[in-house]
């Protein structure tokens, strides 16, 4: 037994921290977390009053972008002044960041505790022993940057040429060349041509979804548990055919590197938002014409453009759908001053009118109002002019206008 493990640290427990990066770690590789819980057996043949385990943190990064209860409870039961030793197999599996790592020694520091790995008992109060700790942290934390980016750039290398693996949507499978292809199960593969078709016919992703509610059609899911892909049926949701609709893979488009990752500051702790769409000039890899798909590009570009009318108010200048109200231009009005979609307002009291009413730059504070107009005389004349287009005598001189050019 070293000398720096005296009877004051032996009479305090001793904490083996346990950490695994991703789950795939967790249960691809089971050796390295073996190693880890020996060190209980270690801690207590040296000695210790009592071990504790903390694995919390199995399947979660130490690299401080994602929260650690387990290495907060380290944490905590270091400043209690109750712990002798921190186990650990290395310094990574403690932190992988610089603040982590810094903290969680000068903590040893003031309570006394030491860190023990397998090169020997460091005492954070000795000089040598916290630059070899120092050095021990930054190097963790090199290797993780080092090791993000070559992963980083053999993948994007490699999805550069169409030949990155990721998990595909429901329709798709990989064949044993490595190419996408559509899913030999044909109940899958016409579910997925049905909502293609279904959305030609009725020209909304939600009257999609509501056709197939009604229709009582289950969709095909795919499940991923780590490396396991697995394909269920499951009543239709919104989103599953929004992401359909939205996907190139099912125009025969080999794209990867449509969302972003950004780094956010919460709690003064820096935490990873996923999932961020970005613009398609943005995306990292867009392979046209890679694989066999569902339908062609065109359709796809017609279907995007239709989805963003679709949405309302989400762009100023797209054409927008109407929607439910006593308004009849509901979505469908423009302020004539600067061109952006005028909103209605209903009055509190039952029996009110309506009023469109252009609201300026909303990001501009302090400008007001642009203009606005009461909506009851606009509905009126505007609902006489449409009854006057199909009334019978604008019907037959259209057709008669028509056979006129006809003859000509």
């Amino acid at each position: 037994m070293t000398t720096k493990i005296t009877s004051d640290h032996l009479g305090r427990a001793a904490v083996v921290y346990v950490r695994r990066s991703t789950m795939a770690q967790v249960t691809g590789n089971l050796e390295s977390q073996r190693r880890q819980y020996d060190l209980a057996g270690a801690a207590a043949t040296t000695g210790f009053a009592s071990v504790t385990v903390i694995d919390d943190d199995l399947g979660r990064s130490g690299s401080g972008s994602v929260e650690r209860p387990g290495f907060e409870r380290l944490v905590a039961l270091v400043c209690s002044g109750n712990v002798g030793a921190v186990y650990c197999i290395e310094a990574s599996r403690l932190a992988r960041n610089g603040r982590d790592w810094h903290h969680l020694i000068d903590l040893c520091a003031l309570t006394g505790t030491l860190v023990i790995d397998p090169d020997g008992a460091f005492d954070p109060r000795l000089v040598n022993d916290r630059l070899l700790l120092g050095l021990k942290g930054t190097m963790s934390e090199y290797e993780l940057s080092l090791i993000r980016q070559r992963g980083i750039a053999a993948r994007d290398s490699k999805a550069g040429r169409g030949e990155f693996r990721f998990m595909l949507p429901p329709g798709f499978c990989w064949s044993e060349a490595g190419k996408i292809e559509i899913d030999p199960d044909e109940h899958v593969a016409e579910t997925i041509k049905l909502v293609f078709a279904k959305f030609r016919e009725l020209g909304s992703g939600r009257q999609v979804f509501l056709w197939l509610r009604s229709a009582d059609i289950k969709m095909p899911v795919v499940l991923r548990n780590v490396e396991v892909r697995k394909l269920v049926w499951k009543a239709p949701a919104y989103h599953s055919v929004m992401q359909i609709l939205h996907n190139p893979l099912y125009a025969g488009a080999y794209a990867f590197g449509r969302r972003a990752q950004r780094t956010l500051i919460i709690d003064g702790r820096a935490r990873k938002a996923n999932g961020l769409r970005k613009p398609r000039d943005d995306w990292s890899v867009l392979l046209r014409d890679n694989h066999e798909g569902y339908i062609t590009w065109r359709e796809y570009e017609e279907n995007q453009k239709l989805l963003t009318e679709n949405a309302h108010m989400k762009r100023n200048c797209d054409r927008k759908s109407a929607r439910g109200g006593r308004a009849l231009l509901t979505g469908l009005m423009r302020c004539g001053r600067c061109g952006r979609m005028m909103r209605v307002f209903y009055g509190s009291a039952k029996g009110n009118a309506h009023r469109y009413q252009c609201r300026g730059d909303d990001a501009r504070v302090g400008l007001g109002l642009c203009i606005g107009i009461g909506g009851v005389r606009v509905d009126r004349a505007v609902a006489t002019q449409i009854l006057e287009a199909v009334s019978d005598r604008a019907v037959e001189a259209a057709i008669f206008a028509s056979d006129q050019v006809e003859r000509l």
